[in-house]
């Protein structure tokens, strides 16, 4: 079964085993042009684009979510980085989100009839990502934590944080979008997050600088990949 991954600029940009003998292509959906690559296992979208220079806010999930559906795709991994709203959950961590907050510009399918699709995460798809990361040694691990998605492409002010921390755990510009179109098309969704900095303001006296996070975020790649390679592995079996 081919299992779709939407991954960030810094899952795209390295040679990855997964991609390693990918070919190109771009998919025409009722909601835009999407480029992808694809192996016999895998269908994988970066989620800035082919020149990784789309900002967060001007991401077409409607577009990437109906390329799935299209392609008969029905297990998508979301792969994202996320801040820390927490001193227990360090740099460098996975976290596989239970939950997500986001409470303003989520796309709908539905702008033309009144649907409620209730949001939620695949439980079996995060129950694989749980396992796959604890069968390795050495990952630290957070099985469970709720994403609160904002708005970008700024980061959040140090107030934002201050409140947004009493509510979830990790914070990001991607998840919640694409798991609720996901769940409106039918389809199997779950995220797992590198967590590259803690949140402005978490720790006291630290400034965030963004072209550090891009840096981190690279750094929690090779964890990251054994994950993924071993999803797809046991969606083979």
């Amino acid at each position: 079964m081919t299992l779709g991954i939407i991954g960030g600029t810094s899952l795209f940009g390295t040679k990855t085993k997964f991609l390693g003998d990918a070919k190109e292509k771009e998919v025409e959906t009722k909601y835009g042009t999407v480029y992808l690559l694809f192996t016999a296992d895998v269908v994988f979208i970066p989620r800035h684009g082919k020149e990784r220079n789309i900002p967060p806010h001007r991401i077409n999930y409607k577009a990437h979510l109906a390329a799935f559906k299209d392609l008969g795709v029905e297990k998508i991994i979301g792969v994202t980085s996320a801040g820390s709203l927490k001193h227990d959950i360090k740099p460098r961590s996975l976290v596989v989100p239970h939950d997500y907050i986001s409470l303003c510009s989520i796309p709908t399918f539905y702008d033309d009839e009144i649907v409620h699709i209730t949001p939620g995460l695949d439980a079996g798809l995060r129950n694989t990502l749980i396992k796959v990361a604890k069968d390795f040694g050495g990952i630290e691990l957070i099985e469970k934590g709720v994403y609160f998605q904002t708005v970008g492409p700024r980061l959040e002010t140090r107030a934002e944080i201050n409140f947004i921390k009493n509510y979830a755990d990790v914070v990001g510009m991607n998840m919640a979008s694409e798991a609720t179109l996901a769940k409106e098309l039918g389809l199997r969704y779950a995220n797992i997050s590198t967590v590259e900095n803690y949140a402005h303001g978490i720790i006291a006296g630290e400034e965030l600088d963004y072209k550090k996070i891009v840096d981190a975020a690279s750094k929690s790649m090779k964890d990251l990949e054994k994950v993924l390679m071993k999803v797809i592995e046991g969606m083979n079996e």
